[in-house]
Order: structure tokens, then C-alpha cells, then sequence
């Protein structure tokens, strides 16, 4: 029907698919692309935000979104496209207008780079054209097969290779990925994008320094491209150069002054450092340059000592409701504005916008609880006295004994996110003898290797594998671990990483690092469940928009710390949070004589710690110990319901 035009009869089928199945991607597309042709663009841009919603990665909704402002708002026309080809770097369409859009904003070198894209993606074969379709739309597998088949014919396309690394980064085979764009890049060095895919995933890895290399390459083969410099300026940050990315970021903004994303990094870079003026100054202007932007209010909010004035209020309930705007900047304003009412003590108004930007935030998700139950009660099933002791005689041979002795010390704080871990990790940092570096992802991605490749519903290796491991692996992989880690540290004979979740794997922990000093973070389950409840958080924590979800974490956590307690006697601290906040000189005290070390005055005075704090809580360390937060939950206990039926017996 749409070949021939008929777009109200496409209408009225894909209209009634839509009443039976309302997240079809296809019917909602239809629909949108019917409204533009039948001149419609307001419902066309808002049956596009409801395909968005269920959704947010669908590269071709961004694109007919460009198509709908094409003729009206340049600017957003761009934006749209801009996504779409992030999203998709095939679809040619999006490419041919953003050249135009470019020339005509006199972006003469962008516009250069959109024809070139038009130009390769043309010239490259249909298969895998196709294979980038299907990884956008998540169809991995499929992808894969038909990428795979055409290797076989073309052993050495770099595109190819390029694009089953891709996958391999869709399954998290790093390593896979990692050696596939090694072997692009020796066949063609000069291929940008494979090295620029190379550079993220060895960000993905870890490997921060050897990212660092590989982007300034970029950046000395096209000094202009800003993807290479913001590629640099990502990757300082990730080695601790802060000023060096704030100097790039900056240098960005003078050839693009109005670019909001460019914006936006450089004030969480202010943020990091905790020069909050330029970080307000940088988010307030990304939030000028781009309409609707909510995640230069969320940027504000998330400061936690910045205060909404009447007047912005206002403008970010217009924002929220306007039908344009996008699906991520709506749960990004509600989570700013429910901040904003509960700094105002209007905690009903606050509480709405709290759960319409955590129910938004869930439809982008497939958290599913149960099998984070089950993954922790196989942590149980596992993790027993008899695993630990088959490694304790090892552990204790004198070689292994001067190797741990002569090497730094690792202390983990884990826990549930907002439950204080960065004011521990804050006051063992402004300590002499400790290192502080940051949420380490390393045991976790350790983990996940463990796991070994697969999706969600094939059988679980990790962490069954432990009682296969040998003793020469399980050395290997602590002795990794620490040199991994040193990327983040400056010498000390301590060192802390305060990943939370590492709560899940205190076993592999105590396999692989059996010197390590584990810190347990607690906070009163009610307090910390709706802290959690009211937080955006950068990317993972996916149980942190559902109350129900929530408490049923809540539960995990404390049976698995309660299990580790049993197994592992005496190998864990636990910090109550209150206590800490009440009885705060007794409490330090009392955390460094766990970790073995002597008192110093300056971990009373950890708020005058000069480090940089990349957490939801960087600002508040930055401050001496307060107690009004620790019962805010209960101006919202009324709402609380379905978290407290599940944690009201716990502590």
C-alpha cells in the first residue's frame, strides 16, 4: 500500500495491529512513516516517541525523525540523523542529508565525511548492509550467521571483520572483538572507524592507556575530526588526565560552541575534580543549546547541592510535557524535577515525577529479578567452607606469601549503590597509605570471562567453573587483577576499588586475592532503597527502577553478605552508614584497624581530600558528615509500600 500511495488504508491496517500488539516496531514505524507522507508531522513525531519508548536504540526511528524536521528545524533535523547513524552507520539515507544539512550550515568538513559515508556504504556489498541493519535491531544472531558466511568467501573484508567484531561486543566476547579489529587493522592500518571501534573496546577492557594510544593515533592521521579528539579527551579522563580532557573539551567548544554533548562531558569532568561552578556553568549551557535536553537537568540535579529556581522549574515541566520531546531527555527531566519538588518539600509532586521517570527508564530494560535470585543462590551453592579450604594450604606456601607481601593491597567496599560506599572509600583515601581509584569494573568483567559466551538463556559456567580452577590460574588472575589496576594508582601500599556489586563475587575475591580486605557498605534497607529509587544512574544498576525490584535486591544482598559472614568468618567489615554519620570518630577508628592501619587526623577531615570522586555522590564528600538525609525516605513513606513489604524485617 505504500508503494502505491495508499497511506490512509496502510493507516487504518497498521492502527488496528497496533491495538492488539501496541510495541510492534514495525506497525509503529508504518505509522509514522504514513503521518509524514499524509503531511502529519506531529503524529508522526509522536507515534516515533512511542516506538522510541519501547524501543530507544531502533536506528531507523531517529532517522524518519530527521525526515519529519528535514524542511522545519535544521537543528533538530541534524540531531536526529546524527543518532541514527551512531546507531546504524549504514543507513545512507541519513548520511545523504546530513551532507546537505552540513553544507548549508557551512560544516564544510562534516559535510565532506557524510558524502564519504554515502559514498562507502553505497559501494558495500548489500550482505553487509544488511549485517549492520541487524545488529541495530538486535537480530544478533542472525547478523552473525550471515556475516560469518561471507567471511568464508572474503576471509580478509575489513568491514566485515569490523562488523562480526561488532557482534562479538553485542555477546561481550571482548577478547574475540579485541582480536578482530588487531587483524582489520593489520590489513588495512588506515581503516579510521575499525580504530576507533578498537579504541572503545579496549576502553570496554580496561585497558585505558593502550585506548589512549590508539586515539591519538586518530587524532594525528585527522586532527580535525572531532570524534578523534572527543576519543582523546574520553580516554584522559579514563587515566586520571583530567585537565588535559577539560583543555580538549574546551578546545571542541571553540570551533563548536553550542555542541550539548560536547558540553555535557566537560562539565562531569569539572564535576569529577569538584570545580562545581564550571560544571554548573557547562551543563546550564548545554541545556541553552539544545531544546528539551534533560540530560543537562538531570547533570544539574545530580550535583545534589544545586537548587532549581521557580522559574526553571517551570521551563522543565514545559519541556517534560512538550509532545517533541525525545524519550530519553522525558525520564531525564522527571528525574531532575522530582529532585527539584523534594529540595522544595512538595514530596507528592516529587514522588510522581520519581515514578514516571523510573517507569520510563524500565521500558528501555529486561531486568529480570529472578535470575539475579538465581545467580545468587548458585553463589551459595558454590561458595562453600570446603572450595575455601581446598586453597588456603596453597595461599599459605612462603612463595605465595612474599609475593602477596610484596604487592599492594586491595580494599573492596561492596554493597548496594547509595549506601555510603563513597564516603568510606572518600575517608580510606585521605589516608597516606591508600590509594583511591574509582568502581573498578575488573572482577565483574572477570566474571562475565568465566561465564564464558553465550546469551541469557544458555547454560551458566560461573560459578560452577570455580571448583575447577587450579591454583596456577586462580595466582594468574590475581596477578592480573593488580596489574590491571595500576593504571588507577599512585604508589601506595593500599588501594581501594568500590565497585558495588562486587557483593556478588566476594568468593571469586577471596579465590584469587585471598589478602584482599573486603568492606561491607550498609545502609537502613528503607533509606537506601528509595536513595537507590530516586537516582539515574550513568548505565548499569538495571533493578533501580522498580520499588518490587528493589526490595527483592535488598534480599539478595543481604542473604549472600549473610552467607559470605558464614563461610568467610572475620574476613568482612561491615560499616553501618548511621552509625558512621552518628558515631563518626569511633567508626573511622574502628574501619582502620580493620584494614590494619594507623590512625591519621586527615581521614576526620576527609572532606578537604583533593582527588577526583566520579560517583552520584561527589559532591556530597566534598562536605563534612550531615545526618538530614538519613530519614528523607520517610516524607515519601506513604509511596514506599511495595518497597517496604519486602525489606521492613531487614537491617
Amino acid at each position: 500500500m505504500l508503494q502505491k500511495k495508499q497511506f490512509s488504508n496502510a493507516l487504518a491496517i497498521t492502527s488496528s495491529l497496533l491495538t492488539r500488539y501496541p510495541d510492534n516496531i514495525d506497525a509503529l514505524y508504518l505509522t509514522a512513516v504514513c503521518h509524514r507522507y499524509l503531511q502529519q508531522p506531529q503524529l508522526a513525531l509522536s507515534t516515533l516517541n512511542t516506538l522510541k519508548s519501547y524501543h530507544p536504540n531502533y536506528a531507523r526511528a531517529y532517522q524518519e525523525e530527521g525526515h519529519n524536521y528535514r524542511l522545519s528545524n535544521s537543528r533538530s533535523a541534524i540531531a536526529a540523523y546524527e543518532k541514527a547513524v551512531q546507531l546504524n552507520a549504514a543507513l545512507i539515507a541519513s548520511w545523504k542529508n546530513l551532507s546537505e544539512l552540513y553544507r548549508a550550515e557551512g560544516q564544510e568538513w562534516s559535510a565532506d565525511h557524510a558524502q564519504n559515508q554515502v559514498d562507502y556504504w553505497s559501494s558495500m556489498p548489500q550482505a553487509l548492509v544488511s549485517v549492520s541493519s541487524l545488529i541495530n535491531e538486535d537480530n544478533v544472531i542472525k547478523a552473525e550467521e550471515i556475516c560469518r558466511f561471507f567471511l568464508k568467501k572474503q576471509p580478509k573484508h575489513t568491514e566485515a571483520m569490523r562488523l562480526l567484531a561488532a557482534i562479538g561486543v553485542k555477546h561481550k566476547v571482548l577478547d574475540d572483538a579485541e582480536f578482530l579489529l588487531e587483524s582489520c587493522l593489520h590489513f588495512d592500518p588506515e581503516f579510521h572507524q575499525a580504530r576507533l571501534d578498537y579504541v572503545n573496546v579496549l576502553h570496554k577492557r580496561q585497558r585505558y592507556e593502550q585506548a589512549l594510544e590508539q586515539a591519538l593515533l586518530l587524532r594525528s592521521k585527522s586532527p580535525d575530526d572531532v570524534r578523534y579528539q572527543m576519543a582523546v579527551a574520553n580516554e584522559s579522563q579514563a587515566v586520571g588526565e583530567f585537565n588535559q580532557s577539560i583543555a580538549i573539551y574546551n578546545s571542541i567548544l571553540e570551533q563548536l560552541p553550542d555542541n550539548s554533548g560536547v558540553l555535557i562531558m566537560l562539565g562531569h569532568a569539572y564535576k569529577t575534580v569538584g570545580d562545581t561552578d564550571n560544571a554548573v556553568a557547562a551543563y546550564r549551557k548545554a541545556g541553552a543549546c539544545q531544546v528539551n535536553f534533560g540530560d543537562a537537568y538531570w547533570s544539574l540535579a545530580n550535583l545534589k547541592t544545586y537548587h532549581f529556581s521557580t522559574d526553571e522549574i517551570a521551563m522543565m515541566q514545559r519541556h517534560e510535557q512538550a509532545p517533541t520531546t525525545a524519550f530519553e531527555d522525558r525520564f531525564h527531566l522527571s528525574f531532575a524535577l522530582g529532585k527539584a519538588f523534594e529540595d522544595a518539600s512538595d514530596y507528592s509532586q516529587a514522588f510522581s515525577y520519581y515514578a514516571k521517570g523510573n517507569a520510563l527508564k524500565k521500558q528501555q530494560l529486561r531486568y529480570q529479578a529472578a535470575r539475579v535470585d538465581a545467580e545468587c543462590k548458585a553463589q551459595i551453592e558454590v561458595c562453600t567452607p570446603a572450595l575455601f579450604s581446598k586453597q588456603a594450604d596453597t595461599h599459605s606456601l612462603p612463595n605465595t606469601l612474599s609475593k602477596q607481601d610484596s604487592r599492594p593491597r586491595p580494599i573492596f567496599i561492596v554493597g548496594l549503590p547509595r549506601a555510603g560506599s563513597t564516603l568510606l572509600e572518600q575517608i580510606l583515601s585521605s589516608h597516606s597509605m591508600v590509594d583511591g581509584t574509582m568502581e573498578l569494573p575488573n572482577i565483574m568483567s572477570l566474571a562475565h570471562r568465566l561465564n564464558g559466551r553465550g546469551g541469557n538463556d544458555r547454560p551458566k559456567r560461573y560459578p560452577q567453573v570455580l571448583a575447577e580452577l587450579s591454583t596456577e590460574q586462580l595466582a594468574k588472575f590475581g596477578d592480573d587483577f593488580i596489574k590491571d589496576t595500576e593504571v588507577y594508582r599512585q604508589g601506595a601500599p593500599y588501594f581501594i576499588d568500590k565497585m558495588p556489586n562486587n557483593f556478588r563475587h566476594i568468593g571469586l575475591i577471596q579465590l584469587i586475592l585471598p589478602d584482599a580486605i573486603i568492606i561491607d557498605a550498609r545502609r537502613d534497607p528503607m533509606s537506601c532503597g528509595f536513595s537507590i529509587f530516586k537516582q539515574l544512574f550513568a548505565e548499569g544498576q538495571e533493578f533501580s527502577y522498580n520499588l518490587e525490584d528493589i526490595g527483592k535486591y535488598y534480599n539478595n544482598y543481604v542473604e549472600l553478605m549473610d552467607h559470605w559472614n558464614t563461610v568467610l568468618p572475620g574476613k568482612i567489615l561491615k560499616m553501618q552508614y548511621e552509625a558512621v554519620v552518628t558515631d563518626f570518630e569511633e567508626q573511622v577508628h574502628r574501619l582502620l584497624d580493620f584494614c590494619g592501619l594507623p590512625f591519621e587526623e586527615g581521614c576526620l577531615d576527609f572532606y578537604k581530600t583533593k582527588r577526583s570522586v566520579r560517583t552520584a555522590s561527589a559532591e556530597q564528600v566534598r562536605q563534612p558528615i550531615y545526618q538530614s538525609g538519613m530519614q528523607q525516605w520517610k516524607h515519601f513513606e506513604s509511596d514506599l509500600g511495595p518497597l517496604s513489604a519486602l525489606v521492613s524485617t531487614l537491617k
